[in-house]
């Protein structure tokens, strides 16, 4: 679902370690996803307000060598028709599409190899190369949709220091949207679902370009280098910096502390900085700040608070800058919402999140998630209301999630949405 709150530090320990693999292993998915609205004058489950999206993923990792591993996953969309019967749009802009004399869209199924790298570790250095899943604060893998961008990328590792992992990096293509192309602009790399409407862009999740073709990652590609420190066992800090060549220089620090002050307490800090140059010379450099409170302490529930601002004259979002950054990227910040994302990075936003989990056993887990996002500049995405509720359960290999959103943007009538996840595991 499209709520994704995964720890980076875990991570990046978990990629160091996943090369100890003593003979091949395939695994995968097979998802269908739904969401329906009533935004404006729309009804609930009706055709025009319905995207619908199945998707099949099937990878193998495996050894070579000693210390020599290898990865490839294939991936495979379908709508299985449904884009001209039950729903009108799709989840994954991955589709090709053609259009018939009378403007009614033919989505055709898509299928690519979404990874492909070998990885080699001698001692505590580990180093990968090819296409890949990255999960970094600026640049990472979206993977609450159906299908994941990912990246022709390098990337070295090294855990010779005690509680330390040190990484670099290098990102030469990605198959996300344009990251600094707004939807429909003549350079974006998306395509409209209907040739008369013209407006309605091919996938509700505005992640990967058509074709889920891969192409030079923002101007020239980018570097990155962090370090990620647990020395003190309650607190994990990492440092992260970027050099996206001719666009800018970014940074990202972040602090989660598990407080012994007051037991099963979280305390989290963030801080983002974007440097345009070059190509960007004439935007403003963009920062945002968020702090995140959490507590524990009581059985299967968990709940926390978060607050974020954003400086008032940025021009890139403090967000995912490999995926329509300009327009819906998701963000790392702590504030980010359950679906509509864009909002708490735009410049001039003050946000803040409040969210609660409930693990009901034997019946579902239960999540409520609120959102509220104030911008007095409109042209910056704007304001936000938004309040979701899930419930979600396992039926062995089968997880299933049923979701509720009611959502308010920038003084519209509020509208609601309902979205349903299965996903089998394999």
């Amino acid at each position: 679902m499209k709520l994704v709150k995964m720890s980076l530090v875990a991570a990046m320990v978990m990629g160091a370690s996943a090369f100890a693999i003593d003979n091949v292993k395939v695994s995968g998915d097979a998802k269908l996803f739904y969401s329906t609205n009533d935004a404006g004058t729309a009804s609930l489950f009706d055709q025009a307000s319905s995207a619908a999206d199945t998707a099949l993923r099937v990878g193998a990792t495996g050894d070579l060598l000693k210390g020599v591993s290898f990865g490839v996953t294939g991936m495979g969309v379908s709508t299985l028709g449904l884009e001209n019967n039950l729903v009108a749009n799709t989840w994954t802009g991955a589709h090709p599409a053609s259009f018939t004399p009378t403007g009614r869209a033919d989505v055709a199924d898509k299928m690519w190899v979404s990874e492909a790298w070998l990885a080699a570790t001698v001692g505590k250095t580990t180093a990968k190369l090819g296409r890949m899943e990255l999960d970094t604060p600026l640049a990472f893998s979206e993977k609450w949709s159906v299908a994941a961008n990912t990246f022709d990328a390098a990337l070295l590792i090294n855990q010779d220091l005690p509680d330390t992992t040190l990484v670099a990096g290098w990102v030469g293509k990605g198959n996300g949207v344009n990251a600094l192309a707004p939807v429909n602009a003549a350079f974006d790399n998306r395509q409209d679902l209907s040739a008369a409407a013209g407006t309605q862009a091919l996938g509700i999740d505005g992640i990967m370009a058509t074709g889920a073709a891969m192409s030079t990652f923002v101007d020239g590609g980018a570097y990155a280098a962090a370090i990620v420190n647990n020395s003190w066992k309650p607190l994990v800090a990492q440092a992260w910096y970027y050099n996206v060549v001719n666009v800018a220089d970014a940074y990202w620090l972040q602090a989660d502390w598990d407080c012994q002050l007051v037991k099963n307490a979280k305390i989290g800090v963030q801080y983002a900085d974007i440097s345009t140059k070059g190509l960007a010379a004439t935007f403003h450099d963009s920062s945002a700040y968020a702090v995140k409170v959490g507590y524990e302490g009581v059985q299967n529930l968990k709940v926390s608070a978060a607050y974020s601002k954003a400086d008032k004259d940025g021009a890139l979002k403090i967000a995912n800058v490999a995926t329509n950054n300009l327009v819906g990227a998701q963000s790392k910040l702590y504030t980010e919402a359950f679906w509509n994302y864009g909002y708490v990075g735009a410049a001039g936003a003050k946000s803040m999140n409040v969210t609660a989990e409930y693990n009901a056993k034997d019946i579902a887990k239960f999540g409520a998630y609120y959102t509220g996002v104030n911008n007095d500049d409109a042209a910056n995405a704007g304001d936000l209301k938004e309040l979701a509720l899930t419930a979600s359960k396992s039926f062995g290999p089968l997880d299933t999630t049923l979701a509720y959103i009611n959502e308010k943007a920038n003084g519209a009538a509020s509208d609601n949405v309902v979205q349903a996840y299965l996903t089998l595991n394999f």
